[in-house]
């Protein structure tokens, strides 16, 4: 099995680059802020010259690797061990386990990481075990989960199938103009739901080689779950159209023909063996991998067959090991880590920084998707592949949001070479832009991975509770690829900048701010819009601008720093909410306000003391809280470099300002 040693990952070895930024005599506590947080960067670096951290969800992860051991029935005592104390550290005081750090408690979270931890040997009757059994059955019990919780529990026979809406595999054949196709839903819920359409189908039961139940989960141990209730994003008329479906399909199901069934489940298992990924993984993120894993193993792949073997690993290497504790991750993020770490250095700007830069856009460049043709041509065949993943390598689903960046950075670089023989990355940024403008939605915005991925109505059937089966545009998203074509400056694209300027002015928020969709939240989506107006010429003193930068001055807390949390993704969410302040959405609000000419402004001056009196003795800064979101009000993420390159960038931006005596910043981000 791989594993990764948090150790590895963070101190020099031979693997990672041997190259130090001298520190010496500092003007300011500014300089020596920056010149620490940049000698720290550097060493980070890999041989190869790429940049990538821890990325961390909430405890369902490490859950579901603990539960995936036990359906295999391959049970590791000692690894298992490690990730129940990573599960016990990160019980909340209310005594279930949060969405993100700080979060009350979520049902579903909870069940899974009291089922992991039973799996692993904890006690029912250990204090933290009963603890959390009181706290999840305060909360109506295990009956009560999310719909991907309640599989996990029809898998190892918890509770009956009929508790789980039903989607007959037989789906993958209906037509592109069928109002559910697997076209019509995000990248992820592909991925994620065609290895489902087997489980489903074949309805395995797990190995569970210690017979581990949860019974005392439910009222009255009793193990039976409601049907399903509509969730609060989903209309009532809709929903209650969906579940009469639903019901007729459970009495059409028996009779389809089990000829027509395997023929389903073949196409089921090519799609996934087709896009399997190597040792990446089927969509190179957690939950389609395992879901992968399970599915070759319902179907009777023995344990040495390649394409178990390859799903398998690719699980394993997500795993963070060190000397206490072990979690997975739910992907990794080296390309998204890698281009935002050269943005910065960029930002330092002096030679070794450059150098630095220079070597990851080179690691980067050979990364560029230029002949695997993805999903996204289901929409856009015509169009030439270009983009970045976020991963190693996923070549069916490269991102807008990664390759925009990429080719800014790439940009950025090659329009101030200082010696000869730099790369330009001209190809590479050509292929970037035509990719991106090839793949904006008719909204005139950009979706992550899809375009006009906006069949709103899918989300109100009984399988989407969670409300994230689709990708449609997004003002985030849209902004980065605006800052690209907008520091690109080429005149022929005029007409696309011009629809998605307009697509961002309709998303503006009511109080001036945006919403982020990927990162959290509103001080994520303003940052990124404050980006792209500027980038695009827009007037520091355009009205949009001004309300924006007020939204971000009224959101400064006292000490100075910007926080917020997932909690800013409710339904009902009515406007701004304090939260502790952390770095990178500090440097967020910094970049937005400094993009919109507020450099002088005392808020500014304010988070850059706040930033600089923060830093830690290892030139980083601490940050527990989730700032990154996978699916609103579902699953967030913390990204461990966040800390580490967005407050050097702010910082940086600071005093390039200062000292130039400008007000305008010259490129996209």
């Amino acid at each position: 099995m791989h594993s990764s040693s948090r150790e590895a990952r963070l101190t020099p070895d031979p693997e990672l680059v041997a190259r130090q930024i001298p520190i010496g005599p500092a003007e300011s506590s500014l300089d020596r802020a920056i010149e620490t947080a940049t000698a720290a960067l550097v060493k980070r670096q890999r041989a190869d010259g790429h940049w990538v951290f821890e990325l961390e969800a909430d405890a369902t992860i490490a859950a579901e690797y603990v539960v995936l051991q036990h359906f295999l029935g391959q049970p590791n005592p000692a690894l298992e061990a490690k990730i129940a104390i990573y599960l016990r550290r990160l019980q909340g005081p209310h005594g279930g386990w949060s969405l993100f750090h700080g979060g009350g408690l979520n049902i579903s979270a909870s069940v899974k990481a009291y089922f992991a931890l039973k799996l692993a040997g904890d006690a029912p009757e250990s204090a933290h075990m009963r603890r959390a059994r009181e706290a999840i059955l305060a909360q109506g019990g295990a009956g009560t989960t999310n719909v991907f919780t309640r599989i996990l529990l029809a898998l190892f026979g918890v509770i009956s199938w009929g508790a789980v809406p039903i989607i007959p595999v037989e789906i993958v054949f209906l037509p592109r103009w069928f109002p559910f196709h697997l076209s019509r839903v995000s990248y992820w819920s592909r991925t994620v739901v065609v290895p489902l359409l087997v489980l489903q189908a074949l309805k395995p039961r797990a190995r569970n080689p210690r017979g581990v139940r949860i019974d005392e989960l439910f009222p009255g141990r009793r193990p039976r779950a409601r049907r399903w209730a509509r969730a609060p994003h989903q209309a009532r008329a809709r929903f209650a159209v969906f579940a009469a479906i639903d019901a007729a399909l459970r009495l059409v199901e028996p009779l389809i023909p089990q000829r027509l069934r395997r023929r389903a489940i073949k196409k089921a298992v090519a799609f996934v063996t087709e896009r399997l990924n190597g040792e990446e993984g089927l969509g190179a993120i957690f939950p389609a991998m395992a879901n992968t894993v399970m599915m070759f193993d319902a179907l009777g792949y023995a344990r040495d067959h390649p394409h178990f073997v390859t799903a398998r690993r690719a699980i394993d290497k997500l795993l963070v090991v060190t000397r206490e504790e072990a979690y997975c991750q739910p992907c990794v993020s080296p390309v998204w880590d890698t281009v935002l770490v050269c943005q910065s250095l960029l930002e330092v700007g002096d030679n070794q920084t450059r150098t630095a830069a220079r070597d990851g856009l080179a690691w980067l460049e050979k990364r560029q998707v230029l002949d695997a043709v993805g999903d996204w041509a289901d929409q856009r065949p015509h169009v030439r592949p270009g983009g970045w993943a976020f991963q190693y390598a996923n070549p069916h689903y490269p991102d807008l949001d990664d390759t925009a960046v990429v080719v800014m950075a790439m940009d950025r670089f090659a329009r101030r070479r200082v010696m000869r023989g730099e790369p330009d990355f001209r190809a590479a940024i050509d292929r970037g832009r035509e990719w991106v403008l090839g793949l904006q939605s008719a909204n005139g915005g950009w979706g992550a991975f899809d375009v006009d991925n906006t069949s709103e109505y899918l989300n109100h059937i009984p399988f989407a509770d969670h409300g994230a089966l689709l990708d449609p545009p997004t003002a985030d998203v849209t902004a980065r690829c605006v800052s690209m074509i907008a520091q690109l400056g080429d005149a022929a694209d005029a007409p696309v900048l011009a629809k998605a300027l307009g697509f961002l002015r309709r998303n503006q928020e009511d109080d001036g701010s945006w919403y982020g969709r990927w990162g959290m939240n509103y001080v994520y989506g303003t940052w990124s819009v404050l980006c792209a107006l500027s980038a695009a010429g827009m007037s520091p003193d355009a009205p949009e601008i001004r309300r924006a930068v007020a939204w971000l001055i009224a959101a400064q807390n006292e000490d100075g720093g910007w926080g917020e949390t997932g909690d800013s993704y409710r339904l009902d969410h009515r406007g701004l909410e304090r939260a502790p302040s952390t770095a990178s959405q500090t440097a967020w609000a910094l970049l937005g306000l400094m993009t919109a000419g507020e450099e002088r402004n005392p808020a500014v001056e304010r988070g850059i003391d706040y930033l600089v009196r923060r830093q830690g003795a290892d030139g980083f800064w601490r940050e527990p809280q989730f700032t990154a979101t996978g699916f609103p009000r579902v699953f967030y993420l913390r990204y461990h470099g966040y800390a580490k390159f967005f407050p050097l960038w702010a910082l940086a931006r600071y005093r390039n300002l200062a000292q130039s005596g400008e007000r305008r910043v010259r490129f996209g981000m």
